[in-house]
C-alpha cells in the first residue's frame, strides 16, 4: 500500500521524500553508473535540509548548493553541525555528476561516502523535524 502523502508544506513529507531517495541510493544494481546513486544521496540531504526550513518557518531558495542551505540556517540561529557541513561534498552530484562527460565516473567508495554523508544529514534533519506540528488551521494528520 502507498504511504500516505502528506502537504508540500509539512516537512515530514520532505523527510519522507528524503528516506526514499536515499533508500534509492543505498542500493546500487549496477556498478557502472555509481553517479546516478550519488545523485540520490545529495537530493536527499537537499530534501532534509529543506524540511528543517519548513520546520522553522523559513523561506529556501530553490538551489541544490548545500552549502548555500546549511549557510542560512546558520544566519537563521540554527546550529549546524561540522558533520552536516561536511554534506557540501554532495553538492556536484545534483547537476555535474547526472550528464555524460561533465565528471569523471565515481568510484564505489565514493558512492559509499554519498550515502554516510546523506544520512548523517537525513538523521540530523529528522531530529530538528521531531516534535512538530502544523500551525492552527493548516491540516496535517
Amino acid at each position: 500500500m502507498p504511504q500516505k502523502r502528506l502537504p508540500p508544506d509539512d516537512p515530514r513529507e520532505w523527510l519522507n521524500r528524503a528516506r526514499h531517495n536515499l533508500a534509492r541510493a543505498q542500493q546500487p544494481l549496477v556498478t557502472d553508473y555509481l553517479e546516478d546513486f550519488c545523485f540520490d544521496a545529495q537530493q536527499a540531504a537537499e530534501k532534509a535540509i529543506k524540511a528543517v526550513f519548513i520546520a522553522r518557518g523559513l523561506r529556501f531558495p530553490y538551489t541544490h548548493d548545500l552549502d548555500r542551505l546549511l549557510g542560512l540556517l546558520s544566519k537563521a540561529g540554527i546550529r549546524v553541525p561540522k558533520y552536516v557541513e561536511q554534506s557540501d561534498w554532495l553538492t556536484p552530484f545534483a547537476a555535474e555528476a547526472r550528464y555524460p562527460g561533465i565528471s569523471g565516473p565515481v568510484t564505489k567508495p565514493q558512492q559509499r561516502r554519498a550515502v554516510r554523508l546523506a544520512t548523517a544529514v537525513l538523521n540530523w534533519a529528522a531530529r530538528q523535524v521531531k516534535g512538530w506540528h502544523p500551525p492552527p488551521g493548516q491540516g496535517g494528520p
